[in-house]
């Protein structure tokens, strides 16, 4: 059952309760917290969270997307890393009955289980506050193990965000951006200044919304192959495609091989990973993969 209204999400509340437990800022955990309520909505409403939902909250910091989430949502089970803050959570959320907390590293959480035992293995939605040194393995770490997820919103650096929507031929395309379009539909639902966190960082976000597929919208035969090529292919973006792959031994695709399967493509034997679509790069991976079994 969803909890009553929210009572942080403003400057001078936040303020209050950093005073309260004299809470010191990790650097190392990437602290920022929001202090803008309309920035709150605005992530409410792309997350689209109901009174059906069970919600993951990744670093809930002092609990003020908490509380948000929990006054709409079924149920929601807020991660946390930081033990310092536990004490404030167990506080600032204490008039919401339908949170559970978890202080554990997010990495480290089987949340394939928790969606078992919380939702009764149904999807449930991700929603966070990702600090950013640690985006990107968060975010991949939810499609690799397979969550069943309903959806995920998070906030993010501007730049990420830019490079998980970006396409062929960008300077912001890359392995990021073909493996969450494998997995999902990204597209910004905010840009959020930094005047809107306590501390402030250098750098601008963005809240973006993944709309996780049913099914990936390319047939890959292989999963870890087509992301293996993916990546050989963008760690010396300027190398040519054949040129990033023979330098990838343990992937078994020779340049005569790489220049077999581009021909059959109809690509030039110049072409850099960064030209080409996922549906290319899954296209050429079945085709390496069947190489290799021939």
């Amino acid at each position: 059952m969803a909890g009553p209204v929210p009572t942080l999400g403003n400057p001078r509340s936040t303020i209050e309760i950093l005073n309260k437990y004299h809470v010191v800022f990790q650097k190392k955990y990437g602290q920022n917290f929001l202090i803008d309520g309309h920035v709150l909505d605005k992530i409410m409403k792309a997350a689209q969270i109901s009174e059906e939902d069970y919600v993951v909250e990744i670093g809930p910091g002092i609990g003020t997307m908490t509380q948000y989430l929990a006054s709409r949502a079924r149920g929601v089970t807020a991660i946390e890393i930081d033990r310092a803050l536990i004490p404030v959570l167990q506080d600032t959320l204490s008039g919401y009955p339908n949170v559970d907390l978890v202080n554990e590293d997010v990495l480290k959480v089987d949340l394939r289980r928790l969606a078992e035992e919380k939702n009764g293995g149904k999807p449930v939605k991700v929603v966070a506050n990702l600090p950013y040194y640690i985006t990107t393995p968060i975010i991949m770490g939810l499609f690799e193990k397979h969550v069943p997820l309903a959806g995920i919103t998070v906030m993010v650096q501007k730049e990420v965000a830019e490079r998980m929507q970006a396409g062929p031929g960008s300077k912001n395309y890359g392995a990021l951006s073909i493996a969450v379009q494998y997995y999902a539909e990204p597209y910004v639902a905010a840009y959020v200044p930094p005047n809107c966190f306590m501390p402030r960082p250098g750098v601008g976000s963005a809240v973006i919304r993944l709309k996780t597929y049913a099914e990936p919208p390319v047939k890959a035969a292989d999963e870890a192959l087509l992301f293996a090529v993916v990546r050989a292919s963008f760690n010396q973006r300027r190398k040519t495609l054949q040129n990033g792959l023979s330098h990838v031994p343990e992937l078994g695709i020779s340049k005569d091989m790489t220049i077999k399967i581009l021909t059959e493509m109809g690509l030039p034997e110049s072409v850099r990973g960064e030209a080409l679509t996922l549906a290319q790069f899954a296209e050429f991976a079945n085709r390496a993969a069947a190489c290799r079994e021939a």
